[in-house]
């Protein structure tokens, strides 16, 4: 593990693997090297790139300076990119793909973007908000020391099926996603971060994936983000909800990346 210090002066935790041109993946919410699809990812396309997987703040190995702010978010990935000696590909998935967008609307050395099924809805209240501020409600619970709780509450506000939920709870990972669940709520500030003027600002390169097994949601935001962006492409692919087989996603990816990497 290597580490790169971002700008507030919180570390952040990361790894390459591979050879080729970089590229960065950014982990949705609860994500991190240790946990989520991201090793599993980086392990499919290590021919071809040099793949960097990091510890969001809060997560793994990296740190957490209060007080938070999504800003910060992008400044982590900012110095990720620099460590790695930028600029870069850069994929994210689910929140990880909204952060993507933000380093790249903030101008951030970011030469084509991917994003697996990023939870944005145009033109409407934000997905993650419900009828409330859900990272308020996320930190409330986990003030109140109702981590589990808020782990569950985030997941049923955003979408995931209950039998999924049920699953997750009896889970043994299930603990340590009760360890980073404050994390939750600075997932829950990134999505509704971006808006339409956003998506225009971005000019590099973007593939936009959905899965065709999630739900019509998740299918639409991606075919309107897609739209919104202007060099976006919309991309569907077999999987399961919210989410697509490594290698069938890793394929996708390097024949999108490739086009741009000579």
């Amino acid at each position: 593990m290597a580490t790169a210090t971002s700008r507030d002066g919180t570390r952040i935790g990361f790894e390459q693997a591979g050879t080729g041109p970089t590229l960065v993946l950014v982990d949705a919410a609860g994500g991190f090297r240790g946990f989520g699809p991201m090793g599993s990812l980086a392990g499919h396309l290590a021919d071809r790139f040099t793949v960097v997987t990091y510890d969001r703040r809060g997560r793994g190995e990296s740190g957490d300076t209060p007080p938070y702010a999504v800003e910060r978010e992008v400044e982590d990935l900012a110095a990720v990119i620099g460590a790695a000696g930028g600029p870069a590909f850069v994929h994210g998935f689910s929140s990880g793909a909204v952060l993507a967008l933000l380093g790249a609307a903030a101008g951030l050395p970011i030469s084509m973007l991917s994003l697996l099924e990023p939870p944005i809805m145009l033109d409407g209240p934000s997905p993650e908000a419900g009828e409330g501020d859900l990272a308020a409600e996320i930190e409330e619970l986990v003030a109140a020391g109702r981590r589990a709780d808020a782990v569950e509450h985030f997941n049923r506000s955003i979408g995931v099926p209950e039998e999924m939920i049920a699953e997750m709870r009896q889970a043994p990972f299930f603990p340590m996603l009760e360890g980073i669940a404050h994390t939750l709520a600075y997932d829950s500030r990134i999505t509704p971060a971006v808006s339409r003027a956003t998506l225009q600002s971005v000019t590099v390169p973007a593939l936009v994936v959905n899965s065709d097994s999630s739900d019509d949601r998740l299918r639409g935001w991606a075919g309107d983000v897609a739209a919104a962006l202007p060099q976006g492409r919309h991309l569907e692919l077999k999987g399961d909800w919210h989410g697509v087989p490594d290698d069938v996603l890793a394929s996708a990816l390097a024949g999108f990346f490739d086009g741009g990497a000579a």
